[in-house]
């Protein structure tokens, strides 16, 4: 039976933030493991299963506001590591996917500090799931690609895409923000047609979740929810414009619940 083991570091994913969703080797993690640096998304029903005399402090970011600064967070990491404690370094979604894993990593390579990662459900297939809709499908959408809004702090927005997207791709756009004007601007200008379908999905996956659906020509007009917030773009999201589909069209609403703020979750 998995356990964690002193003076290893486990960057592990907590999935979208359904405790059912975890994996069985992060669960297992979570139960044994001496620390637990966590990330501002990950709930407290998964921190909860942390076992009882673990030391679980929070490392994450909010607004571009980091409560501790990257090198700081490396600097726990291996502090811990070799003062013999099992570490758990708990990142929301899959922990390789924008979530800063590359500079974590080669921080404990540098250190000479031993690792391991821990994959988990990354947001964009908990949102299809969560939707019962496909990111692929072998009619119109032959590939899936996942981009973010999000930039490092002091680094110009570069636009989502340059030059053309594939017309047969589904976009996944993490950490979209509130500007979708902007997104739906350098989407069309990367030939999205203007009647593909788009989703914004907040807190997918959660109790929290809620949707809104609409053309891309109708983005820039959308309300979404509160943060995090996830934008897909492509035609296996049609079905949610369907108007003979009432099931989908219940979807059409914003959670008032919580103040909407942009969450960097690394």
């Amino acid at each position: 039976m998995t356990s964690a083991e002193k003076g290893v570091v486990y960057l592990v994913g907590a999935g979208p933030g359904d405790p059912e969703l975890l994996t069985l080797r992060a669960l297992r993690l979570l139960e044994t493991a001496d620390v637990v640096f966590y990330d501002d998304l990950v709930p407290e029903q998964i921190l909860a299963l942390a076992q009882r005399h673990a030391l679980v402090t929070s490392v994450g970011k909010r607004c571009g506001r980091p409560r501790i600064s990257q090198a700081g967070i490396n600097a726990l990491l291996i502090e811990s590591a070799r003062a013999g404690q099992s570490v758990v370094r708990l990142k929301s979604g899959d922990p390789l996917v924008f979530g800063r894993a590359g500079e974590e990593l080669a921080a404990l390579r540098a250190a000479g500090v031993r690792f391991e990662v821990v994959p988990g459900i990354t947001a964009a297939l908990a949102a299809g799931a969560a939707l019962q809709l496909p990111l692929t499908d072998r009619n119109s959408a032959s590939k899936l690609i996942f981009c973010t809004g999000h930039h490092a702090d002091g680094k110009q927005a570069a636009p989502l895409w340059r030059g053309p997207l594939p017309t047969d791709a589904t976009v996944v756009v993490y950490m979209p923000g509130r500007d979708l004007e902007r997104i739906a601007r350098e989407l069309a200008e990367a030939g999205v047609a203007g009647d593909v379908a788009c989703c914004a999905i907040s807190h997918a996956a959660t109790e929290r979740q809620s949707w809104v659906a609409a053309r891309l020509d109708g983005l820039a007009k959308v309300e979404c929810g509160p943060a995090p917030v996830l934008l897909v773009v492509g035609r296996t999201m049609a079905p949610l414009l369907a108007a003979d589909r009432p099931e989908m069209l219940a979807g059409l609403f914003v959670s008032a619940a919580g103040t909407a703020e942009e969450v960097d979750p690394r």
